[in-house]
């Protein structure tokens, strides 16, 4: 499991959670409750930071997504 180390992690981490809830329609609280939760956050979201901050907003967002109905995980 990957922690948050730097701002720039933390920056992005608040990003993608921000851009899920506009996507889903939901309160920002809880995305971040069930990615939290679900180890998306630091499993996924964070592990990949790498990768991910590379991309367009609107593929993190759609790839958040795939890996949520992977994993059978809806809000």
């Amino acid at each position: 499991m990957s922690a948050i180390n730097t701002f720039n992690e933390l920056e992005f981490t608040i990003f993608c959670i921000e851009n899920l809830a506009i996507k889903l329609d939901k309160d920002g609280a809880s995305v971040y409750n069930v990615l939290k939760q679900t180890g998306i956050l630091n499993d996924y979201i964070v592990e990949h930071y790498d990768v991910l901050h590379t991309q367009s907003k609107e593929y993190i967002v759609n790839d958040i997504l795939e890996v949520m109905q992977e994993r059978n995980i809806s809000l």
